[in-house]
């Protein structure tokens, strides 16, 4: 079933992140990996780029009504089949989150049944790529007033917020915590994406980067990304948290 992988090239880019907490690798669920072959494959290319350890974060919105319940079911079932094929070399698989999405169309309220964070109760959570007309700040609140940390995914590529937008002073206001995409900084979603993505780093206004990898292509193009000469500029001179996780 498991055919032997090309070996590629090691790349330590991005090793002092360590772990990667934000990607869509749990095949089926999403618009991530299609199967396991392909969540085995990107996970291969993960380790060959530093990281040592990963969380899968299914998308939980409208058009991806996932349940708590069978993400669970299906990651451990998983974890089985990775175990059972024999391949080496893989970063450690430490657990499984959720990317909650807050928009017109779904907002999953505070308290409304369980949630799948992130370690210390941190919740990753994305808003639409386009609607602007949604304001997240009361249904944020919320969660903050129950103990989570929200952690905005990929703040770079909404094109209605920029950083010095009200938006951003607020979410940094209520403690809202930025996640880049480790793509954007390789030109992956658009230029304008790739200059936020580095006008927030560089700002001190991304405390995570994640890969969002959800496919053979996004971990493609992280291998060039990889090569990067101001990416491994921004890898050691700036400090993020994610090897907390």
């Amino acid at each position: 079933m498991f055919e032997l992988l090309k070996k590629i090239k090691q790349q330590n880019t991005f090793a002092p992140l360590a772990t990667d907490m934000h990607c869509h690798l749990l095949p089926g669920v999403d618009d991530g990996s299609s199967n396991i072959k392909e969540t085995i494959a990107c996970l291969k290319i993960l380790a060959t780029l530093g990281f040592n350890k990963v969380y899968f974060t299914p998308h939980f919105q409208a058009h991806y009504p996932n349940t708590e319940d069978d993400i669970e079911q299906r990651f451990s079932e998983l974890k089985k089949k990775i175990a059972e094929s024999g391949v080496e070399g893989l970063p450690e698989i430490a657990g499984i989150s959720g990317e909650y999405r807050f928009d017109a169309n779904y907002e999953r309220k505070a308290g409304e049944g369980r949630l799948l964070p992130l370690p210390g109760k941190k919740m990753l959570c994305e808003l639409s790529l386009h609607r602007s007309d949604y304001k997240p700040f009361e249904s944020w609140k919320r969660y903050i007033d129950m103990g989570y940390t929200l952690i905005l995914a990929h703040p770079e590529r909404y094109p209605y917020i920029n950083i010095h937008s009200t938006f951003v002073a607020e979410a940094r206001k209520m403690g809202i915590l930025f996640q880049v995409n480790i793509l954007s900084l390789n030109g992956f979603y658009g230029d304008a994406a790739q200059h936020k993505g580095f006008e927030y780093i560089r700002n001190g206004l991304s405390e995570y980067l994640g890969t969002d990898t959800h496919n053979l292509r996004y971990a493609n193009a992280l291998m060039e990304t990889a090569g990067n000469r101001e990416v491994k500029k921004i890898m050691k001179k700036y400090t993020f948290f994610n090897n907390k996780l």
